[in-house]
């Protein structure tokens, strides 16, 4: 009698079930987006580290050429030879002076260092006796290619009436030596790349040389 007062209790509505095979397969997905999502943060880590390792050495390369290589230095004058023409024979005792048609001929020599071209314009060269300007001539404009040299042939002119004007000239045409000093100069731009280049405004070069009046040759050429 008892066993019938006793009501079944009815199992669980479907709704509020739990199954077991759903438990494993969220926890299984969970895993798996967590492991997906670990792995592409260590692959986008990788990727942005070798992304700025890259960027790095590409920055170290263009300052290293920047200062070694592509480091834009001075080009150079030099002077090769001086020649003297028209100086004559001088008579110490009558104190004639030297030819309406006294010349210097320069050999000058441009070196360029750099790995680009140096395009420079006219050359100037100014000679000087005793402190007074007594002859100044212009060479070609022209150009230096890369890390090469180029070889002008400049004549100068002297201007005699300047020259007779100095009042050493009988002192030294008595010793038969004339001290004689030469300024060149040139102006020019070295370009290596758009980003790259640079005006030399001038380049120098000062020489002083004595002319042996007997021979005329030059002796004791000195040049900075």
């Amino acid at each position: 009698m008892s066993d019938k007062k006793e009501q079944v209790k009815p199992l669980a509505p479907a709704a509020h079930r739990v199954d077991i095979d759903d438990y494993d397969r969220s926890d299984a997905f969970s895993v798996e987006l967590a492991s997906h999502l670990c792995h592409s943060r260590q692959k986008c880590i990788k990727l942005c580290g070798c992304c700025a390792a890259i960027l790095l050495i590409a920055v170290t390369v263009v300052l290293v050429l920047m200062f070694t290589v592509f480091h834009v230095k001075d080009p150079s004058l030099k002077m090769n030879s001086v020649a003297v023409h028209g100086v004559g024979e001088l008579d110490r005792r009558t104190g004639s002076g030297p030819g309406r048609n006294l010349t210097f001929d320069f050999e000058v020599e441009v070196k360029n260092p750099n790995v680009a071209s140096f395009k420079f314009g006219n050359t100037t060269t100014f000679l000087y006796y005793g402190g007074s300007l007594v002859g100044e001539a212009t060479g070609q404009a022209g150009e230096a290619r890369a890390r090469k040299r180029v070889r002008m042939d400049v004549s100068v002119g002297v201007m005699v009436d300047k020259i007779m004007g100095v009042e050493r000239l009988g002192n030294d045409l008595s010793v038969g030596i004339l001290s004689i000093s030469s300024y060149t100069r040139i102006s020019g731009k070295v370009k290596i790349t758009q980003a790259i280049k640079k005006s030399v405004v001038v380049v120098k070069l000062n020489c002083t040389m004595n002319l042996i009046v007997r021979t005329q040759g030059i002796q004791d050429l000195k040049c900075t």
